[in-house]
């Protein structure tokens, strides 16, 4: 595999924020790489640094050491003018974990797609709302939901529209930033095979973050687990979850939901490597089993 195979070049990247007077390291000299074709996973507890690095991989927080290289385009260079941010546009866009947050309440569904490619230089309207109806569909909304606001969608609905929303520029990455954690297990569901859909019919690759290993199991071919800011672990989805070297993944692991948990000594075993504060051997627990994977 050439350099020219990969989307994303992350090296020895660092993110210091000042606060109350001292400094917070929240990425410790991270790197990783994320290839054409592969779907990336980054995972870990709340905290551990994902997200900041979700932000420097779409240009909106400066890195305070390190590069970042998104389809050869170095993103630690702050984009200045229009024209270089529709350009970085193309290269990334994000689903937020919360879409109704995400989303202008004012406007409705074919309104929101309609300014975005507007912005993007779709100026005729006939192609603007045949591109509006096309959208709609690969996302599974109907007609009568392209005319509603947010307000008036399900949860799953809303994320449905911010999918169609960051597909309207034909981005190379997007990017999933807690995309399914707000939504119930059902829907989740239904989100991530919507999403291997939405990936088949257009060729556009996902960087999921996210705390769920059922998630990324399900979506993701690479992953890289954080915790404190410093990637512990990272390889094939696949042979990190399957068999993993770290103590910390292995708690992530074994700290997702499943029927396995019913077995003897589980539930203990688990509470020994987190510690004494939850005595699971005497609580009554019943969990669904975890999301089968589809791809």
């Amino acid at each position: 595999m050439t350099e020219n195979d990969m989307l994303i070049e992350v090296r020895d990247l660092r993110k210091v924020f000042r606060r109350g007077g001292r400094d917070i390291v929240a990425v410790h000299g991270a790197s990783f790489s994320m290839a054409s074709g592969r779907n990336l996973g980054i995972v870990g507890e709340s905290g551990s640094g994902k997200s900041t690095i979700a932000r420097m991989l779409m240009g909106v927080e400066k890195a305070t050491a390190g590069t970042v290289s998104v389809c050869g385009e170095d993103m630690t260079i702050p984009a200045r003018s229009a024209a270089a941010r529709r350009r970085r546009a193309k290269l990334t866009q994000m689903v937020y974990q919360d879409p109704f947050g995400s989303l202008d309440s004012r406007q409705t569904v074919a309104s929101c797609l309609r300014e975005v490619l507007r912005i993007h230089g779709v100026t005729a309207a006939a192609a603007r709302e045949a591109r509006i109806a096309e959208l709609c569909d690969l996302v599974g909304l109907s007609a009568v939901q392209r005319e509603r606001t947010p307000r008036d969608l399900s949860g799953g609905q809303r994320q449905r529209v911010a999918i169609a929303r960051a597909l309207a520029v034909q981005p190379e990455i997007i990017v999933l930033d807690e995309a399914v954690a707000a939504l119930d297990i059902s829907i989740q569901a239904q989100i991530l095979n919507l999403l291997a859909d939405v990936q088949r019919e257009t060729g556009t690759n996902y960087v999921l973050i996210s705390h769920d290993l059922a998630v990324v199991g399900h979506l993701t071919d690479d992953v890289v687990v954080m915790r404190h800011g410093r990637i512990v672990e990272q390889g094939v989805t696949a042979e990190v979850l399957g068999n993993p070297t770290d103590e910390y993944t292995r708690i992530l692991r074994d700290s997702v939901p499943s029927l396995d948990w019913r077995q003897p000594g589980v539930l203990e075993a688990v509470a020994e490597r987190v510690g004494p504060r939850t005595n699971f051997a005497t609580r009554n627990i019943s969990v669904p089993s975890t999301l089968e994977r589809t791809r």
